[in-house]
C-alpha cells in the first residue's frame, strides 16, 4: 500500500492518502484510493478503478467510481497517451482526458490536458527529478509539477498549490 501526506494552500489541512494497486490480469490493475482529512477527522473521498495499460502504445485507460465527502457517487472514464520526444523516453509529450458523470448520468463534465514531461535520473546520487509543464484545456490554465523522489510540488496559473510527501 502506498501512503502519502498532502497539504494544499487552499485547504489549510493535512490529508492522509492511501492507494493500493492489485494486478487482476495482464496489464490490468485494480486501483483503490482513500483520503482522510485530519482537520475534519473524516474521509474526503473513496475511489476504485480498473486501469488498463497498453505499453506498446504508451497508452492507459481507466474506468471507475468515486464517493466524495458530499456523499455523492461519481463515475469516470480516463485515458492517457504518451508521445516520446526522445528515443530514451526521458522527455515525452502527454495528452490525457477524463469524463465524469453523476450517479444518475445526468451531469457530465470533461477535463483534458497536454503536458511536456522531463525525467532526469541521478541529479545527485539516488535523487531523481521529474518536471511536468501542462495546460488544462477546459480551464485554460497552465500548471507545473516538480517531483523529487518522495516530494511533489504542484502549482497552477491561479496560484493554487499543494505539496505531497510519499511515505
Amino acid at each position: 500500500m502506498e501512503t502519502s501526506l498532502r497539504y494544499g494552500g487552499d485547504s489549510k489541512s493535512l490529508c492522509i492518502r492511501a492507494k493500493e494497486k492489485l494486478p487482476v490480469g495482464d496489464n490490468i490493475l485494480w486501483e483503490s484510493h482513500a483520503e482522510l482529512d485530519t482537520k475534519a477527522g473524516a474521509p474526503t473521498f473513496l475511489s476504485t478503478m480498473l486501469r488498463f495499460y497498453y505499453p506498446d502504445l504508451s497508452t492507459s485507460l481507466g474506468v471507475g467510481a468515486q464517493y466524495n465527502k458530499n456523499r455523492k457517487i461519481h463515475y469516470h472514464v480516463r485515458g492517457k497517451h504518451a508521445f516520446p520526444v526522445t528515443s530514451d523516453r526521458l522527455i515525452s509529450f502527454n495528452i490525457k482526458g477524463r469524463c465524469n458523470t453523476d450517479e444518475e448520468f445526468k451531469k457530465v463534465s470533461y477535463t483534458g490536458a497536454a503536458e511536456l514531461v522531463c525525467n532526469i535520473f541521478n541529479v545527485k546520487k539516488d535523487q531523481d527529478l521529474r518536471v511536468k509543464l501542462g495546460y488544462d484545456l477546459m480551464q485554460k490554465l497552465p500548471y507545473l509539477q516538480v517531483r523529487e523522489n518522495n516530494w511533489t510540488f504542484n502549482a497552477d496559473g491561479n496560484c493554487k498549490w499543494n505539496v505531497r510527501y510519499n511515505l
